[in-house]
């Protein structure tokens, strides 16, 4: 009789967990980390102007745009241009520094905040993460000083799922990704394997993307990173219709690859974005 009490107190406490898990999947995926947008040129960015756009949901975005700037100082234009998707702990308040530093001379970046993330409305889901990319993309690709032929688009960690799934449905020169992950159900198993996956709504599919992508890819990959195995981004890399170049940062864990990759990691971006 206890045996049978530990057993259905067990199960119980098994179906609790799945509901849960059910209940709180997006919040997982997507933290969604709040902070007000500093205006570019409060902070120094002469080159920046605060961006604000409408989703096809009717979710408001709210994110940077860098002006291409020549090694001169000078404005280009009908410039190349970089979309810009971040992690999911992240949100542009954090990242701003990163993303000026990393901005490749001549090229315009675009980099908004997702829906409930940083100053942007709305709630974070995936449906809403894949909308916000189209409207990015869109206002990108019709502004008078970016070239739409030569947009690339950079995704790392979550980010790598609205930059997969772009460059799969529109025309883009280039796709760089750090530390990208096949797809939710492999997370959820390498993560929660005691969980079924049937209780996982989330698809974040960057396999089922990639394999329609068939501009060249940059991929980076720390060899230490226990969070997104590398053996999930070089899965990632082998299902590209394309060209890939894989680029492995030696030490490096999932958050600390600008560190260690250091200048190299982004002169890398720069070559393979200037050299398209």
């Amino acid at each position: 009789m206890l045996v049978l009490r530990i057993l259905i107190g067990l199960g119980l406490a098994y179906l609790v967990l799945l509901s849960l898990a059910w209940r709180f999947q997006d919040r997982l995926a997507f933290p969604a980390p709040r902070a007000s947008l500093p205006d570019p040129r409060e902070v120094g960015v002469e080159n920046g102007e605060k961006v604000e756009l409408v989703s096809g949901d009717g979710t408001k975005l709210v994110g940077g745009y860098l002006r291409a700037v020549e090694g001169g100082g000078g404005r280009s234009k009908a410039a190349p241009a970089l979309l810009w998707f971040y992690g999911n702990g992240e949100n542009i308040a954090a990242i701003w520094p990163l993303v000026r530093g990393f901005q490749p001379p001549g090229t315009a970046v675009l980099v908004l905040d997702y829906p409930g993330y940083g100053g942007s409305g709305g709630r974070a889901t995936e449906s809403a993460l894949y909308a916000a990319a189209d409207a990015e993309y869109a206002a990108l690709a019709t502004r008078p000083d970016v070239d739409p032929r030569r947009i690339y688009v950079y995704g790392r960690s979550l980010g790598s799922a609205p930059a997969t799934y772009t460059a799969a449905r529109r025309p883009v020169a280039g796709l760089i990704l750090e530390s990208p992950f096949t797809n939710a159900a492999a997370m959820a198993k390498h993560h929660y394997g005691l969980l079924p996956r049937f209780i996982l709504h989330l698809s974040l599919d960057n396999i089922a993307n990639v394999r329609r992508v068939h501009c060249p890819i940059l991929r980076f990959h720390g060899d230490a990173d226990r969070l997104v195995p590398t053996a999930m981004g070089m899965a990632v890399a082998a299902a590209a219709a394309g060209p890939v170049e894989v680029v492995l940062i030696h030490g490096a864990g999932h958050n600390d690859t600008y560190d260690i990759g250091g200048r190299a990691y982004r002169d890398k971006m720069w070559k393979f974005i200037s050299g398209l």
